[in-house]
């Protein structure tokens, strides 16, 4: 089973010592994320696990889905993670902050 948790049980603002893990593409990543959050694209994670942040890791993608793979992969690595259900569209439409790598205001895409 995989560690999970809705919007609704993440604090607001995210305590110290969670840090955020974001497995989306370049693209994704650049129209908007939560601010200190690491960027590891799926794709490249198993070759950048080294990457992932010591402690307790909220993985986030658009929806969930790569994110919850990602979270299976790590806790199998050894990682404490939980993946966000519903993922950065859940996170925008709570009205969590978020910046962009664009200049323009942040967005999911």
């Amino acid at each position: 089973m995989i560690p999970t948790v809705a919007i609704d049980g993440v604090p607001h603002p995210l305590p110290p010592g969670l840090s955020v893990l974001d497995v989306r593409e370049d693209a994704e990543w650049m129209a908007g994320h939560i601010a200190d959050a690491v960027h590891i694209p799926l794709a490249e994670l198993p070759a950048r696990t080294s990457e992932v942040p010591e402690g307790q890791v909220l993985v986030v993608c658009k929806v969930g889905g790569r994110s919850a793979q990602a979270t299976m992969y790590l806790g199998q690595q050894g990682h404490d993670v939980v993946n966000l259900d519903g993922g950065m569209l859940d996170w925008e439409a709570a009205g969590r902050e978020m910046v962009s790598e664009t200049g323009a205001p942040p967005m999911v895409v």
